[in-house]
């Protein structure tokens, strides 16, 4: 297995199709959004802990959601019925991030959300390439994520909740925001039983960077 090393002043990136299943690509570079942009291009992602340099993968299978494909449970349709979460937009980006680096998780130590990621992607925020989705209780950021548009495709990145089906509520108003505007695909990266749950599958790399391609011919506007 080769690990690509990258330089500072060069953006371009190896075949993702080169990694190994696991998908670990390249390692070091910086969070540029030039950098950052050709990454998401390529079906490439930057995750690494603390104490690693900058990591990048495109893993095999890919998880994605089909926007058709997202399941609505009994009780997650009364809690939107009840309207009981206000869901909006790119209203509060950073704290978003920042929510999803604090949040616990049981099956992870520590969190891979470092600063600069979080310095990295607001910027992407304020360029127009990344964005939030977010549930709000009683006026408080109570659930929601964030992610990048690519294309005709929305990159998801990290969810949190603070209240139980706050993210879910979020996430299945993204993908009605979605539909109307036009986008294909929801990226999910890597395999998770919650997101499985609500309809994402796996497909095949060699699938996923296909669809990719041709999701970058498309500019729908989130």
């Amino acid at each position: 297995m080769r690990i690509f090393p990258l330089t500072d002043d060069i953006y371009t990136f190896p075949n993702p199709r080169l990694a190994c299943n696991e998908g670990i690509l390249a390692y070091g570079g910086d969070l540029s959004a030039k950098r950052l942009i050709s990454a998401y291009a390529n079906g490439i992602f930057p995750w690494y802990n603390e104490d690693e340099p900058i990591l990048w993968w495109s893993p095999n299978p890919r998880l994605v959601m089909q926007l058709d494909e997202f399941k609505v449970s009994k009780s997650l349709a009364k809690t939107i019925k009840k309207e009981k979460f206000e869901v909006k937009f790119d209203e509060n980006f950073t704290q978003v991030m920042i929510e999803c680096k604090n949040i616990f998780r049981p099956t992870q130590d520590g969190t891979w959300l470092q600063d600069e990621l979080i310095q990295a992607y607001t910027h992407l925020h304020e360029i127009g390439y990344a964005h939030s989705f977010e549930s709000y209780y009683e006026g408080e950021l109570v659930g929601g994520g964030y992610g990048l548009v690519i294309g005709d495709m929305f990159c998801g990145e990290s969810m949190f909740a603070k209240k139980s089906d706050a993210s879910k509520v979020a996430l299945y108003h993204l993908v009605q925001r979605l539909k109307q505007k036009g986008f294909s695909l929801l990226d999910c990266q890597t395999p998770t039983e919650h997101l499985q749950s609500l309809g994402a599958k796996c497909i095949s790399r060699d699938e996923f960077l296909d669809k990719l391609a041709k999701s970058i011919e498309n500019f729908p506007k989130f």
